[in-house]
């Protein structure tokens, strides 16, 4: 009896010595070649630990700060700023006009003096930017590997500036040569009279029979053509505006409706190859100037051929 007792107990011994085996086996797969069996915290955590630190032989403690890893955490340097590869270089600004078309100043005389000074504006200067300023820029800046536009930017007045010297004021304010008034209308040789030929294209203003001065003028156009006979001014205005065409008038004279002698900036600058609405334009500003100062409200006005 003893004998089979003792058989069962070595049985049960060896039994118990086999489970303990194969369990011991089973934890040992399940951690895994990374882990040493020191650490006892959850496999998640290990897994971690496995991939922020490499193994060196000794456990490495699990208490160390994530930030202690350079892996885990790049210096800020490591990222590269974008803005030198993504950044569109910049264009060049735009140069500003100093002078354009429509411009009318001092400035623009001084323009025209100098470009006179190259032979490149063949007219007394007046001081307003058209169409004739316009080409001779383009001309200019053409002849000098300038950007033709027509419009003086600061490198055009620059270069303008550096091939020409300072206009004199007689280059500035040139005389103009007085035409000769041709054959007066007779209604002309007496009393005050704005004497107009469309043969001359030429306005006199007549007192007593002589010719006091003699300026350009233009006319209309076939379409709105100026009025001939005889008239008298009835209404005068210094700054006037066109209420139908919104266009300046100065030292406007009426003498036959809305039809006037005026300063016209762009007989000034077009000459002749524009024309007026019907009224009776002149272009030398400072001799109409005098002559508004000198004609009465009454004055005759003449237009003839």
């Amino acid at each position: 009896m003893s004998k089979v007792r003792n058989r069962g107990r070595r049985r049960v011994s060896v039994t118990v010595a086999a489970a303990g085996a194969a369990l011991a086996m089973a934890v040992l797969a399940a951690c895994g070649p990374q882990d040493t069996g020191a650490d006892q915290k959850p496999a998640a955590a290990t897994t971690t630990a496995a991939t922020t630190a490499p193994a060196t032989g000794d456990a490495a403690p699990t208490t160390a700060p994530p930030t202690t890893d350079p892996a885990t955490t790049p210096p800020a340097t490591t990222t590269p700023s974008a803005a030198p590869t993504t950044t569109k270089p910049a264009r060049p600004p735009v140069e500003q006009a100093v002078m354009k078309v429509g411009s009318n100043s001092s400035q623009v005389r001084e323009l025209q003096a100098r470009l006179g000074q190259l032979h490149l504006f063949s007219q007394n200067p007046t001081g307003y930017y058209g169409t004739v300023t316009q080409h001779a820029v383009s001309d200019f800046q053409e002849r000098h590997g300038l950007t033709s536009t027509g419009s003086v930017s600061q490198a055009t007045w620059s270069r303008l500036r550096s091939l020409t010297h300072q206009p004199t004021h007689k280059e500035l304010y040139p005389p103009i040569p007085a035409k000769p008034a041709g054959k007066l209308d007779a209604r002309c040789m007496t009393g005050r009279a704005l004497c107009i030929s469309k043969t001359t294209r030429t306005l006199s203003w007549v007192v007593d029979g002589k010719v006091q001065a003699t300026m350009d003028v233009r006319f209309g156009s076939q379409y709105t053509p100026t009025r001939e006979g005889l008239f008298h001014v009835n209404s005068k205005s210094r700054d006037h505006v066109s209420t139908i065409y919104h266009t300046a008038m100065p030292f406007a004279m009426f003498f036959s409706g809305g039809q006037a002698v005026h300063y016209s900036s762009d007989f000034a600058a077009r000459g002749y190859a524009g024309a007026s609405h019907g009224c009776v334009n002149v272009r030398d500003k400072a001799a109409i100037s005098k002559l508004f100062d000198e004609v009465r409200v009454g004055d005759k006005v003449v237009v003839y051929w």
